[in-house]
């Protein structure tokens, strides 16, 4: 029996309960391939899951094997399988998991061609993050061209994909980010960078927007002055906390759970590859350093995205 190494969590905890265990390699079920992974990615969202906090509405069980993004090379292609061939590079977006280890198994279905243009591990930033963004931008946020945006939280993962999405769409971006991120969310196409950190948000702002975008957690205080900057009739989007808009607003608002579509990861695949989308790796760690990759990531530490080689 061959064995591997993979990060699980036996518990819901803080950092401390991610354990390295060996177990066997996958074999592949009826419709699955097994992945040789070349990279997953910490989303911030798997780091609230290891500490118990989605327990209800996202039930997992224990032992839980980490990582949902995954980008690899298909090592063995089980029945029913279709549309890889050993060897193949692909990403995937595994709700179930494990892709924080050397292989992992997959439904073939969940799956794309990896983009051709970059290396394969940094593709393992696109999944989760990028159909996140490309969700919020066109889905519920329809963004479109002459649209004015703010985007709260540009410099995190999701928010480099939202800012050039909403970008693309011909959107002016007003975006927020720490003096750290700056740099790297005005390359994106930010029109604008407000500092979040040397005051409010609205008193840098000229003018109400069309679509307030928010990635970041907020205290309700925060939350609701940033509702009061959305026009009449516009909307608002989140991914973490919930914003309302006050009852006579006349404000849309939507808190959103992306889903998993192979069709968007596609077409997010074909943008990083014509080279109209760009992912921002701010670092590479190994596999043994996942859990202080999750403390950097709760701590408020991290930028762009950062991928986990096995």
């Amino acid at each position: 029996m061959t064995m591997m190494k993979t990060a699980r969590i036996h518990e819901f905890g803080d950092t401390s309960v991610i354990r390295h265990d060996s177990v066997p390699r996958p074999q592949p079920a009826f419709g699955e391939v097994v992945v040789h992974v070349a990279a997953t990615s910490f989303n911030p969202s798997e780091a609230a899951l290891r500490a118990g906090m989605l327990q209800a509405y996202l039930p997992v069980d224990l032992p839980y094997a980490l990582g949902w993004d995954v980008a690899g090379t298909v090592a063995e292609i089980g029945a029913g399988a279709e549309g890889f061939a050993v060897g193949d590079r692909v990403i995937g977006r595994l709700d179930s998991g494990g892709a924080a280890a050397e292989y992992v198994r997959a439904p073939a279905a969940l799956l794309v061609a990896a983009p051709t243009s970059i290396a394969l591990a940094n593709a393992a930033a696109l999944p989760v993050a990028g159909l996140t963004a490309w969700q919020a931008v066109f889905e519920h946020g329809k963004v479109a061209a002459g649209h004015r945006v703010l985007v709260n939280g540009a410099g995190g993962g999701v928010g480099g994909f939202v800012t050039q999405l909403a970008k693309q769409a011909g959107a002016e971006v007003i975006a927020t980010a720490s003096p750290r991120s700056t740099e790297a969310v005005l390359r994106q196409g930010a029109d604008q960078v407000i500092d979040y950190t040397s005051g409010p948000v609205g008193a840098a702002l000229d003018g109400p927007v069309d679509t307030l975008l928010n990635l970041v957690p907020l205290s309700p205080p925060d939350a609701a002055a940033l509702a009061a900057l959305v026009r009449p009739g516009g909307r608002i989007i989140s991914i973490a906390t919930r914003v309302e808009p006050a009852a006579d607003a006349e404000v849309s608002a939507i808190h959103m759970v992306a889903r998993n579509d192979v069709a968007h990861l596609a077409a997010l695949v074909e943008l990083v590859d014509a080279a109209a989308l760009g992912i921002d790796i701010s670092e590479s760690r190994p596999l043994a350093d996942l859990a202080d990759v999750h403390h950097l990531g709760e701590s408020g530490r991290t930028r762009g995205k950062v991928i986990i080689t096995p």
